[in-house]
């Protein structure tokens, strides 16, 4: 039965970081963009929004390889805001819920079920990523806080909220659930790029799953 949760892929930034010279949902692993891989593990969602920016014509013909239903959201202003703005601009109009994925990530589709079956929460996973946002979890393993210094784990994404939480930020996304802490955990196996060297970790991660 197909999922009645929104998922909203934020693909707008530019990716500077990694130093491919490509926005990064276009990126190749294992033959493969890396937006295939994500949208391979929506493969039952219905409602699945693309926010674009940066090579916009360039990904959105990429998406309609796979997905001729995508709904694609503009984020004009992709020079000067981050993933907070793509999330709210991709969440309008969408279902109760929403999940927000992040376009330089890959988690494990085993967790992917977990998160689509789950209203609301953050999610989190071991350290892995050279330049890593950090959360603090409880007792319970609820979300606290989040760090660029320290923690228990690394955010990486995805969460999920309702839709009518959602606010607009020129932030993170991260900067848009601080209000609503704590919000319960889930801990997932998850590979974000940012860089080079997470690139590499990305094709060992997915030949893992994989095998």
């Amino acid at each position: 039965m197909p999922s009645t949760k929104s998922v909203v892929i934020s693909c707008a930034g530019i990716g500077s970081r990694l130093g491919l010279g490509s926005t990064k949902a276009l990126i190749k692993i294992e033959g493969k963009s890396l937006i295939a891989w994500q949208l391979e593990l929506f493969k039952d969602i219905e409602d699945i929004r693309i926010v674009v920016g940066y090579q916009a014509n360039d990904v959105i013909q990429e998406v309609l390889k796979y997905r001729k239903d995508a709904i694609f959201v503009y984020n004009h202003n992709y020079f000067e805001t981050k993933t907070g703005a793509s999330f709210y601009l991709g969440s309008r109009h969408a279902n109760k819920y929403v999940m927000e994925y992040d376009g330089d990530l890959l988690v494990h589709p085993d967790d992917i079920k977990l998160c689509l079956q789950t209203d609301e929460y953050i999610a989190y996973s071991d350290k892995m990523s050279d330049e890593a946002i950090f959360v603090k979890i409880n007792d319970n393993g609820d979300v606290v806080a989040f760090s660029r210094i320290e923690g228990d784990y690394e955010w990486t994404g995805p969460a999920s909220i309702e839709k009518s939480k959602v606010k607009f930020t020129s932030g993170n996304v991260f900067n848009q659930l601080e209000e609503y802490l704590p919000m319960k955990g889930l801990k997932i196996r998850a590979c974000d790029i940012d860089t080079y060297k997470d690139y590499e970790r990305a094709i060992e991660f997915v030949k893992g799953w994989e095998s």
